[in-house]
């Protein structure tokens, strides 16, 4: 594959990967003196999350290596988030 190809495929996941990290991280971050520090924290830190997937999924020597570690911390996330809303549905009902 071309090195151009490869980097339309590790943007996207990256991008994926650093929106559910910032997403979990709400659930994950303590809430701060006044409440807020979980929500607001993962929204700055974005730009670096998103910054950090994409560098090391392009760095990494090999591949599919790259892309397994950016995709297994994607989907821990997605898990981590589902059980909560889970969680969530079922107290609420």
């Amino acid at each position: 594959r071309s090195t151009r190809a490869q980097l339309l495929i590790r943007g996207p996941l990256a991008l994926l990967a650093a929106l559910l990290t910032m997403m979990g991280g709400a659930l994950w971050l303590p809430e701060g003196a006044a409440g807020l520090d979980h929500l607001v924290l993962p929204v700055v830190a974005f730009p670096l999350l998103w910054a950090g997937w994409f560098l090391y999924a392009c760095l990494d020597p090999r591949l599919l290596r790259g892309y397994a570690v950016v995709g297994s911390a994607a989907l821990l996330q997605l898990g981590l988030i589902l059980a909560h809303v889970l969680a969530a549905k079922a107290g609420g009902a």
